[in-house]
């Protein structure tokens, strides 16, 4: 009885001291967040987290396999619709991209109006010119099929539309109260995951801005991943989309709300982007390779979706919004440096990384597995031809750009470790290209 009686203390000693760190570390962040002005970001993260474990993001019915584009048109057919509006950039149809889609819809007499205005990084009157498009041409559903910006600027238009309503009204949290039409998508890039998540982000030309709106109302209904679609995407594209949705995968890994759900996905399409671009930049015929990217893409997006991206986003989105750089290779640019400033805070989920994606053993040490990942970042973009320096930034434009990240980031992007000015302007001069020699 005594010898139960002392165990029993012993546990209880334990757990008391266990309890007793647990509220050290609690205190010693808060003291952290202070100092650093961060608390009240840090409670709106918290308060995102809460939002979305009470109402979690949805997870459109998917299409996979070659030709589901046309699959996906013959589910429209059924649900009624006569009339679609197909947004998507322009060449995509001359190239025959829309076909598979096209021809199923008008086999089941559905008629397309196509708006293929859609740019790259689109803004604001792309977006409203397509709502203008949509009404007076009395479509009655929204296909949008493309990269990125065809689905974002989709969303956008969808959202607008809805709530008669501006983009530049809509912009931020949950503002889009309404979702009147039936919408669908197919990427035909394996990179951003828009055809998942719950954003669209869209394009201040005036301002030189990207800004997002964010609505669990604007994702589509069904998604149709077809690997036929992207076998012509060239080298650079390839690259430039799958290290888009490499960052998603490892930023949401590394999120302070991540969840055994979106680790799991985060870990799976790191896994399989690692592996698998390099062959599909390589060789882009390989449908099951193209498909394998495509899905992974998703899974980045789904996990991105639920535990949020970083500062590389943030940064990226200044540099796409100020330069036009291709959001893609931007990102790629910057993970290696915001990844090693996420070291004294992220170094056991890079070091995860590492053993998943196969440069680190299990047993291995947590820092030297972390600093293996970020190698791997920078082997994998020169294998991919990512150049190492962003090559439109100025130095005088640094200060602003730095200014405008934290700004988008802060309260809205859960990190692992807070940025200051300075410090978002060190990281900057790094990516800086270097004067040309005389």
């Amino acid at each position: 009885m005594f010898g139960h009686l002392a165990s029993t203390s012993k546990e209880f000693v334990a757990t008391a001291a266990g309890l007793v760190d647990d509220a050290k570390d609690l205190v010693a962040e808060t003291a952290e967040l202070l100092d650093s002005g961060h608390l009240v970001d840090e409670a709106k993260i918290r308060g995102l987290q809460v939002g979305a474990m009470i109402k979690p993001p949805p997870v459109p019915e998917t299409l996979t396999g070659p030709l589901s584009s046309a699959r996906l048109g013959e589910q429209i057919v059924a649900s009624g619709a006569k009339k679609v509006m197909v947004v998507t950039t322009a060449g995509l149809k001359s190239r025959g991209t829309l076909d598979p889609l096209l021809d199923a819809l008008s086999t089941g007499g559905v008629q397309s109006v196509i708006f293929e205005d859609v740019v790259p990084d689109p803004g604001f009157e792309v977006v409203m010119s397509g709502v203008a498009l949509y009404r007076e041409s009395g479509a009655q559903a929204v296909v949008a099929i493309g990269g990125g910006s065809a689905i974002d600027a989709a969303k956008a238009m969808v959202a607008c539309y809805s709530n008669n309503k501006e983009p530049k009204e809509l912009v931020g949290m949950l503002k889009v109260r309404r979702q009147d039409v039936p919408f669908y998508a197919v990427p035909t890039t394996a990179g951003t995951g828009s055809e998942v998540t719950v954003a669209a982000v869209v394009t201040d030309t005036e301002k030189g801005a990207k800004y997002g709106i964010v609505s669990l109302k604007i994702v589509p209904s069904v998604v149709a991943l077809d690997p036929t679609l992207m076998v012509t995407l060239p080298p650079a594209i390839t690259a430039a989309t799958g290290l888009d949705a490499l960052t998603h995968a490892v930023e949401s890994f590394v999120s302070p709300i991540a969840t055994g759900d979106s680790r799991r996905l985060s870990l799976k399409a790191a896994k399989t982007i690692t592996e698998k671009l390099p062959l599909a930049y390589v060789d882009g015929t390989d449908l099951e390779v193209r498909e394998e990217l495509a899905v992974a893409s998703m899974d980045a997006g789904l996990a991105f979706t639920r535990a949020g991206v970083g500062y590389v986003h943030a940064i990226s989105h200044q540099l796409g919004g100020m330069y036009h750089m291709v959001h893609g290779e931007a990102n790629a640019i910057l993970m290696p440096h915001v990844m090693e400033f996420y070291l004294p805070k992220a170094s056991s989920q890079l070091a995860q990384l590492a053993v998943d994606v196969g440069v680190a053993d299990p047993q291995e040490d947590e820092a030297v597995a972390a600093a293996a990942f970020i190698q791997k970042l920078r082997d994998l973009n020169r294998e991919l031809g990512i150049p190492t320096y962003a090559a439109p930034l100025l130095a005088k434009d640094i200060p602003e750009i730095a200014k405008r990240a934290l700004a988008e980031a802060d309260g809205s992007y859960p990190v692992p470790r807070y940025m200051d000015q300075q410090q978002c302007e060190e990281l900057l001069a790094k990516i800086l290209p270097p004067e040309p020699s005389a």
